[in-house]
């Protein structure tokens, strides 16, 4: 009896630990993993050839050799190397492997669970495991203000201006109907780009016609974003199509034509223009308005770097360092090192985490990351009150009827609120003019409401675009959104307006509105609004003036030093490289405007963000490889960096913008080596170059390093060793506090 119990006892155990082990298993939830394994990829199988003094050369001509048939049979033995591998390794119907990574890194993306994971770092052959962090987008007049008027002319004028040049762009897609991306066949592009080799995707709104010449190839990568997230087919086209905006608003600052006008709600803002307007567009989308990965962009850069791109833009990538590496040696660094490798310029936006110190996502010295200024254009709105008080705002709008000086009622949203109505007491209702079923139409008909900025704006519930519909359907004269002392200032940007509109982001002159409204305003003894006298014109805010100081770094721009790991312990890069205008930038937009409904329908946006000033740089690079064929990597980002300027419009050190909106004496930990100078970077003189090798030894000489680490992340051993990290052949290097320039010996030319 006693061993009969034992035997059931034993038995139940048994039942009870595979049940944990059972539910262990499901409770585990799967993550996106990227893999590298050792063996060399497509573009580095035969191994880069060697210059004179048996050191690697750049793989210029490395496109060719990328798509040969030997090429090809090679990159599908890596397929299959991955999948077996994968069968052999994982447990069956554990893991779907969701792509291979074949042309510049060898490995692959996986979707999987942590144990799982953890199988594949402990495997043989296996040189870096990550979780996919995700990726975020780092979010016309700037021609004139960087002088490229003069660059164009050396080119040949704007019609000349990037010929034969290749640029891609790893973002959102892009909007082939804009006429910044139209092919003129009155003017054909004649460069030969025998050496790209593209394709044209199809798909949702985006048909074989829309590869037209100016657009010279267009893929999409989306197998994580499906993955992980249930795609909504009413945004999320699997075609290069752009629904956000983002990636053409991107790629016509560096590559949209020439001239082209800017005309938003009927109002004329100027003309707008590539960096360099001749340049042709490789599309490589890999956000969607659901769901962005770090997958899909490595993807993304793997297949531009075989197509043969000369220039990779990368306004998008992880938002936040990485957990478990160092900042040089993960996944997405090891494969911008790859594309440099290949020959290709990458030129990566430096965040938008600014301004306090070691935010800047740009951390490696093979990529060049790219700060964010303002130019000396400005648009500022006008509130006059009907005591003669001018106070200045923040709106791209027309004036209230009248131009702006026939005063009209000024009446605040919530003395207009129903007051029987049927809708709940909260802000949205209350203050912030999100319900027209809210306001009595009576009291608020013809005159100019303020609407207050508080809690719904800043958990994302309430919007510009329903104050404008209220406003619309009310028929209200013009709205003021000003901010609410409970919560502080805002940050206002210049956004179109369909109706008269402005608004106070500073608390001080919301209180001068609110002092002159209270007083003009009489009220019952339950403080019910018995009369209305306060009065208020709102001026003509799209006008702009070009009067102001600049460059100063913005607010938002991600700063350095830069750091090495999450402890943010700094190290001798200078990061961000390079100043480029980012604030306030016009550029095209796609109608559909996916993910900002104030901006739907516009063909145009004005925005601020790395994001914008990347796209600078990456024309402003094309128009250096067009002058000079011959320049490596490396070398166009010398000639950028040692010829830009440090100082403003007034002939004073750069300024930057503080967390209050002052400005102070900036650093290089702000503006890098300085403001991008075109007509200077076209012929700096002397260039510095490095190469991978030199990259390698740079990663070997990093304090405390394990040369075990290096192997594994790049598959290099550490034969050679700087002597101190800041001894790579850069423009610029940084040390912890203070900074110096270095190394003009070593690895330059004379030009």
């Amino acid at each position: 009896m006693g061993g009969g119990f034992n035997k059931l006892a034993s038995l139940q155990f048994l039942l009870l630990l595979l049940y944990v082990n059972f539910m262990a298993c499901v409770a585990e939830e799967r993550a996106i993993y990227l893999v590298l394994v050792e063996g060399d990829p497509v573009a580095f199988h035969r191994g880069p050839p060697l210059g004179e003094d048996g050191r690697r050369l750049e793989l210029n001509s490395s496109f060719a050799w990328m798509n040969s048939e030997v090429s090809n049979a090679h990159a599908k033995h890596l397929v299959d190397s991955h999948d077996q591998f994968l069968q052999s390794t994982l447990e069956s119907g554990s893991y779907n492997k969701l792509c291979s990574f074949k042309h510049i890194v060898n490995g692959f993306a996986v979707h999987t669970t942590p144990s799982q994971a953890r199988r594949l770092k402990d495997a043989s052959g296996v040189k870096l495991v990550e979780r996919d962090r995700g990726a975020k987008l780092m979010t016309t007049y700037t021609p004139q203000f960087l002088g490229l008027p003069g660059v164009w002319i050396q080119e040949g004028g704007d019609t000349n201006a990037g010929e034969g040049i290749v640029i891609g762009f790893v973002d959102t897609g892009i909007n082939p109907f804009h006429p910044s991306f139209a092919y003129d066949p009155m003017k054909p592009f004649t460069s030969n780009i025998s050496r790209f080799s593209g394709a044209c995707e199809t798909g949702p709104r985006f048909t074989a016609g829309s590869c037209n010449g100016k657009i010279v190839s267009a893929r999409f990568f989306s197998a994580g974003a499906q993955a992980v997230a249930t795609l909504n087919t009413s945004v999320d086209f699997l075609s290069p199509f752009d629904a956000v905006g983002h990636g053409s608003h991107v790629a016509s600052t560096a590559a949209g034509n020439a001239g082209v006008s800017v005309v938003v709600n009927g109002f004329f803002y100027g003309h707008a223009s590539g960096m360099a307007p001749r340049a042709q567009i490789a599309v490589y989308k890999a956000v969607y308005p659901t769901m962005a990965t770090l997958t899909d962009v490595v993807s993304a850069i793997d297949q531009a770097a075989k197509d043969g791109v000369d220039i990779l833009t990368l306004s998008v990538g992880p938002d936040e360092p990485p957990e478990d590496t160092l900042t040089f040696l993960n996944v997405f660094d090891i494969v911008m090192l790859s594309a440099q490798r290949a020959g290709v310029f990458v030129v990566q936006a430096a965040g938008n985490h600014g301004p306090d110190p070691s935010t800047v996502l740009s951390y490696s010295p093979w990529v060049v990351g790219v700060a964010a200024s303002g130019t000396d254009r400005t648009y500022a709105g006008s509130l006059l009150l009907g005591n003669g008080q001018k106070t200045g705002g923040v709106g791209l709008s027309g004036p209230t009827f009248g131009d702006g000086l026939f005063l009209y009622k000024l009446v605040l949203a919530k003395d207009a609120v129903k007051i029987n109505g049927a809708f709940p007491r909260i802000p949205q209702y209350i203050e912030e003019c999100q319900f027209p079923e809210a306001l009595d139409r009576n009291v608020v008909q013809g005159s100019v409401v303020i609407c207050t900025f508080s809690a719904g704006f800043y958990n994302g519930t309430s919007t510009l675009t329903a104050i404008m519909d209220t406003a619309r359907t009310l028929g209200l004269m013009g709205f003021i959104l000003v901010a609410n002392p409970t919560y502080g200032d805002f940050i206002g940007e210049p956004i179109p307006f369909a109706v008269p509109g402005i608004m106070i982001p500073s608390v001080a002159d919301a209180k001068v509105i609110s002092q002159y409204y209270e007083q003009q305003t009489e009220r019952d003894e339950r403080g019910f609004v018995t009369k209305f006298s306060a009065r208020a014109a709102i001026g003509d805010g799209r006008d702009a003036s070009f009067k102001g100081q600049a460059p100063i770094v913005s607010r938002f721009s991600s700063r350095g030093p830069d750091f090495i790991d999450t402890d943010k312990n700094p190290v001798d890069v200078l990061k961000p490289d390079i100043l480029a205008p980012g604030h306030q930038v016009w550029a095209a937009w796609s109608p559909m405007s996916a993910l900002d409904p104030t901006l739907k329908g516009y063909n145009f946006a004005l925005l601020s963000g790395t994001s914008m000033a990347t796209p600078h740089i990456a024309g402003i690079a094309a128009l250096i490889k067009q002058y000079n064929p011959s320049w490596t990597p490396s070398m166009i980002a010398s000639a950028i960096s040692t010829t830009a300027n440090k100082y403003d419009n007034n002939g004073e050190l750069i300024m930057a913008e503080g967390s209050d909106k002052n400005v102070y004496p900036s650093t290089p930990f702000d503006f890098g080596a300085g403001l991008v100078s075109p007509n200077h970077a076209m012929d700096p003189g002397l260039v510095l170059s490095s190469g991978y090798d030199d990259y390698i030894s740079f990663l070997c000489s990093l304090p405390k390093i394990d040369p075990a680490i290096v192997k594994n992340s790049t598959g290099e051993l550490c034969n050679h060793s700087l002597s101190h990290p800041a001894d790579l052949n850069l423009p610029f290097s940084d040390k912890y506090h203070h900074w110096l320039e270095l190394n003009y010996c070593d690895g330059l030319s004379r030009m």
